[in-house]
C-alpha cells in the first residue's frame, strides 16, 4: 500500500485528467464520459462513481478530502468535478513514521506532495500552486475544519494492517467541518467470518469492525448502501482480495473464473463526525 501510495503522481501523469477540466466541472456525468477516462471506465460497473457520489451527498461546490489517491481513479473523477466551484485535496500518510526497503523508495515517499501535485498540474494544465496536497501530519491549521467530506476507498485495511487507522481517522476528524462526513468504500468480508481470515494478508474487513473503529474515533455511522455489494464474491480466497480483478493475482491461472467475478464485494458507509 505504501508503495501505490507514494506513486500516486506517476499514475496521474501517465492516466491524465480531463484535458479541459473547465468543461466538465460540476458536471459528474461530463467528467465520467470524458474520454481521458477510456481506460478507466472499465471499472466503472464495480465502482459504481456516479451512484457513490450522490450516496456520500458530494457536490461540486465542497470542499473534498481524498485519502491516499493510490493510483488516481477517483482522483480522476474528483478533481475535474470539483475544481470550478469546489475545491479537491488530496491527503497521505506522515512519511517520516514509515519504514522503507531502501533509500530509493524513501525519496519517492518523502516527495510525494511535490510530485503529486507536479503531476496534477501537468495533467490539468494548471499551475502547481493551485493543487491542495498535504501529508497527514503537515495540514495547515487553516485548512482544518474546513473539509465537507472525506473520501476513504478501499483503504481502511491497509490502514489496519499498518498501524496507521488512528492517525488518518483523527486526522480525518479535524480536517473535517462540524456536520462534515467520511465516505468509506471497503472490500467486505462476511459477518461471520474469523479474524485470521480477514487480517492482515486478505484485505477484506467485517462491516461491524469498520462500524466500531470509526465509532471510536468520534463518528456515528449516517447511513449504508449496497452500491458496491458483489454477492458473487465469497470474500474468502486464500491469496486475499487480490485474487479478483484488477489486480489478478495469479494471471491466467482460473482469469476467466475470477473476471466472471468481477470486484470485490464492498460495504459503503457514511459516518457524520460527531461534535
Amino acid at each position: 500500500m505504501r508503495i501505490l501510495l507514494a506513486a500516486a503522481a506517476t499514475a496521474l501523469v501517465a492516466t491524465p485528467l480531463a484535458a479541459d477540466h473547465h468543461a466538465t466541472s460540476g458536471d459528474l456525468e461530463a467528467v465520467l464520459a470524458d474520454g481521458s477516462r477510456d481506460a478507466d471506465r472499465a471499472r466503472d460497473q464495480y465502482r459504481h462513481p456516479a451512484e457513490t457520489l450522490e450516496f456520500f451527498q458530494v457536490e461540486p461546490d465542497m470542499t473534498v478530502v481524498e485519502w491516499g489517491p493510490g493510483g488516481g481513479w477517483y482522483t480522476r473523477v474528483l478533481a475535474p468535478y470539483l475544481m470550478g466551484s469546489g475545491t479537491y485535496i488530496a491527503l497521505n500518510g506522515d512519511s517520516d513514521a514509515r519504514s522503507y526497503p531502501d533509500r530509493a523508495a524513501e525519496a519517492r515517499s518523502k516527495g510525494w506532495v511535490e510530485s503529486f501535485k507536479e503531476g496534477m498540474a501537468k495533467a490539468m494544465k494548471i499551475d502547481a500552486a493551485d493543487v491542495k496536497a498535504y501529508e497527514i501530519d503537515e495540514v495547515p491549521d487553516e485548512v482544518k475544519g474546513t473539509a465537507d467530506r472525506v473520501m476513504i476507498i478501499r483503504s481502511i485495511h491497509g490502514l489496519w494492517n499498518g498501524n496507521e487507522a488512528d492517525t488518518v481517522l483523527k486526522g480525518a476528524y479535524d480536517i473535517l467541518k462540524a456536520d462534515g462526513m467520511v465516505g468509506v468504500v471497503q472490500h467486505r468480508a462476511p459477518a461471520d467470518a474469523a479474524y485470521s481470515a480477514v487480517n492482515p494478508a486478505r484485505g477484506y474487513m467485517r462491516q461491524e469492525d469498520v462500524i466500531k473503529l470509526f465509532e471510536l474515533h468520534g463518528f456515528e455511522l449516517a447511513a449504508s448502501s449496497e452500491i458496491n455489494a458483489n454477492p458473487k464474491d465469497p470474500a474468502n480466497w486464500e491469496g486475499g482480495v487480490w485474487t479478483l480483478p484488477p489486480a489478478l493475482r495469479y494471471g491466467d491461472q482460473d482469469r476467466a473464473k475470477y473476471e466472471a467475478i468481477g470486484e470485490s464485494d464492498r460495504m459503503t458507509l457514511l459516518f457524520r463526525k460527531r461534535s
